[in-house]
């Protein structure tokens, strides 16, 4: 793995988010986008080399939701860039990580996306992400 690619936060009010993130961290809100998958609208803030990532769940069932309902608001992930997804997805398993999909999907900021199940990274879930092209 590369680097921390972004620090994914679960918020409840989108609009208020985004302004308290702007304030907070002296920048604009630079991408919002729609992940229609997932059912998540998505904020993007830079800070250094790293990103900030707000997620607001658009469907009473989507995982944000459930998320929220469980845990509150707060952090909910924590992504790392990777060259290869695929041949980073094989070694993690191998090593024993559970993975949550089977093959890279399609997330938001234009990358390829798998997550790790919570149990096997210390409660922490996870995100391996690819820059597609």
């Amino acid at each position: 793995m590369l680097k921390v690619e972004h620090i994914g936060i679960a918020v409840k009010d989108f609009s208020q988010s985004i302004s308290v993130y702007e304030k907070l961290l002296n920048t604009i809100c630079y991408k919002k986008e729609t992940v229609e998958s997932e059912k998540v609208n998505t904020a993007f803030f830079m800070q250094g080399e790293t990103k900030i990532e707000l997620l607001e769940s658009i469907d009473k069932e989507g995982v944000i939701a459930k998320f929220i309902e469980k845990k509150g608001e707060g952090l909910h992930h924590i992504a790392f860039e990777t060259n290869n997804i695929e041949a980073e997805m094989k070694r993690l398993k191998e090593e024993g990580f559970v993975l949550l999909n089977d093959m890279p999907k399609r997330g938001a900021d234009n990358k390829l996306v798998c997550f790790l199940h919570p149990k096997n990274t210390n409660g922490v879930l996870v995100e391996l992400c690819q820059t597609i092209g």
